[in-house]
């Protein structure tokens, strides 16, 4: 982990409140709080991002005490959101079975479509685009919290695999096992519609 010049700072911040400053805990919460929210709404739905954004800032408070003095405390925050929207999706995460026909006609009609072969499609692309996100969405909606973290991680966002296990807490391994078969997943989940 990289020890930025503003890694001192936060170290001196974090000590002064594991020493007894709790008002101290003030100046990270101004520094990281943009920086949090925009983590968590890349995950979380709209209506759930400030309570879990809060829920972070918690999270942070508590485990001061394990934060490492020679670490990155931005790294460490990130690695820390990170786990906490995997834990909403756990919480709030329950399978369903929800047929095809819940979804819009227009939704199903695409899909339809999308399936049949590409001299049949005719969509204007930007409506594709959008029609595919959101079944994309309705998908990653059906897979497991753990596979719909990983997904987004590595395939939506752009980390590598590595970045993606310290963010999650996993091996390297771990994420590429549970990449690859989520992705299988979602594959046959949006095939099966079809």
């Amino acid at each position: 982990m990289v020890n930025d010049s503003n890694s001192s700072t936060d170290t001196e911040v974090v000590y002064q409140v594991v020493s007894g400053n709790v008002n101290a805990f003030e100046q990270l919460l101004k520094k990281y709080e943009s920086h949090v929210v925009r983590i968590v709404n890349r995950h979380i739905p709209f209506d759930k991002v400030e309570e879990v954004a809060q829920d972070v800032f918690v999270r942070v408070y508590k485990s001061l005490p394990n934060f490492k003095k020679g670490g990155s405390f931005k790294q460490w925050l990130s690695t820390i959101t990170v786990r906490t929207c995997y834990d909403f999706w756990r919480k709030h995460y329950k399978y369903r079975e929800i047929p095809v026909s819940s979804l819009s006609e227009k939704h199903q009609v695409w899909l339809e479509e999308a399936m049949a072969t590409r001299s049949s499609q005719s969509f204007d692309e930007r409506d594709s685009h959008k029609e595919a996100k959101e079944i994309l969405d309705w998908a990653l909606d059906r897979v497991s919290p753990e596979d719909r973290m990983v997904l987004e991680l590595v395939y939506l966002e752009g980390y590598s695999v590595k970045e993606a296990a310290e963010l999650l807490g996993w091996s390297t391994v771990n994420v590429k096992v549970r990449s690859f078969r989520a992705r299988k997943k979602l594959y046959k989940l949006i095939k099966e519609m079809a």
